[in-house]
């Protein structure tokens, strides 16, 4: 198995990890009364990523590794994890508001709106970048840019409702 192919499984299996534990954090939260919010467009986030992943694999897999740009990929998976621990059992990949929870205003959340976001705008793009895939990079950072352009702006509104105390979560 090639070091490309390793990467991947890596990322791959963290992927999936984290819609695990999306799905029981969205769970959790709707139980307690959250609400979700623009899940129309939740599908286009779903087949960016999932194309995304499956590119990676199919022209990914037995690259060389540029191992710069996997460095900079490294320095946002920890970036990823401030993030996870910062909104614990309020993070999921959907938008879901909690009524009458306060804004997370801890980690990165202190310096910035969207960390999230920023840090999928970086990995969609430093690891094709690592297999030496810039073509996958720019096309799938544009298509990724494109979908947040939609995402942020329902979020944003979502947490701009005035008839109920916000929260977030990415």
């Amino acid at each position: 198995m090639s070091f490309a192919s390793v990467i991947l499984l890596l990322v791959t299996l963290q992927r999936l990890g984290e819609l695990v534990l999306s799905r029981r954090n969205t769970e959790r939260l709707l139980a307690r009364g959250a609400v979700e919010v623009g899940a129309n467009h939740y599908p286009l986030i779903v087949l960016v990523h999932a194309g995304w992943l499956t590119a990676l694999w199919i022209w990914g897999r037995d690259q060389d590794v540029n191992l710069a740009a996997l460095a900079g990929f490294l320095v946002l998976q920890g970036l990823r994890i401030w993030i996870l621990v910062a909104l614990g059992p309020r993070w999921t990949t959907r938008i879901v508001v909690l009524p009458g929870a306060p804004l997370i205003a801890s980690g990165p959340y202190r310096y910035f709106p969207h960390p999230n976001y920023a840090v999928v705008v970086g990995e969609i793009a430093l690891l094709p970048l690592a297999l030496h895939l810039p073509r996958l990079a720019l096309i799938f950072t544009l298509l990724n840019l494109a979908v947040l352009a939609v995402r942020i702006r329902i979020e944003n509104r979502a947490l701009s409702v005035s008839d109920w105390p916000r929260t977030s979560t990415p």
